[in-house]
């Protein structure tokens, strides 16, 4: 008998406890982050920029241009960060930073070090409007910041290259 009291108790909190909880979107409902591009790197452009894109070579005699990982470089990053190519935005796709590392540097972080490395340069590449993507110069993907510049906030992703890692291999005699 008590049993059968306590029950209609119980469903009452729980039914009173749901409707008291604040509205929360499904996930369908949030608008998805963008993978990184699949664009290949495109090296060349360091030595033969097009005028469309930006490296850390490029000088604007008229002033400041975007994005501006100058700073960034001068500041902290100069052992890690090599150079960059910035692609302007598109009537589809917003701008994109390759940002190319010194792999010797960057195989000697741990995960923690490209996390914040990456979440570093990315926020100043947000401000402008551009994901960025990082690698190295055999071209390899080794990590991402991506963002839905449509939400507000801006919905970004950070993702890491766990794969790439210096693999040292003891030879055998």
């Amino acid at each position: 008998m008590s049993c059968q009291k306590s029950l209609p108790i119980l469903l009452g909190f729980s039914l009173g406890a749901i409707l008291l909880l604040p509205f929360s979107p499904s996930l369908a409902e949030i608008a998805a982050v963008p993978l990184p591009s699949d664009a290949p790197l495109e090296l060349d452009l360091l030595t033969k920029p097009n005028s469309n894109v930006i490296t850390a070579n490029t000088i604007n005699p008229q002033g400041l241009t975007t994005p501006s990982l100058w700073l960034a470089q001068a500041n902290s990053e100069s052992k890690l960060l090599d150079n960059w190519i910035a692609y302007p935005a598109t009537a589809t796709t917003p701008g994109r930073v390759d940002v190319i590392v010194n792999q010797q540097v960057w195989s000697i972080l741990d995960y923690l070090e490209r996390y914040s490395f990456i979440n570093r340069l990315g926020n100043v590449a947000r401000k402008d409007v551009y994901n960025l993507r990082v690698f190295n110069y055999q071209q390899e993907l080794l990590g991402s910041y991506t963002c839905n510049f449509q939400t507000n906030p801006t919905s970004c992703r950070i993702q890491i290259n766990s794969l790439n890692r210096l693999v040292l291999q003891q030879s055998s005699e």
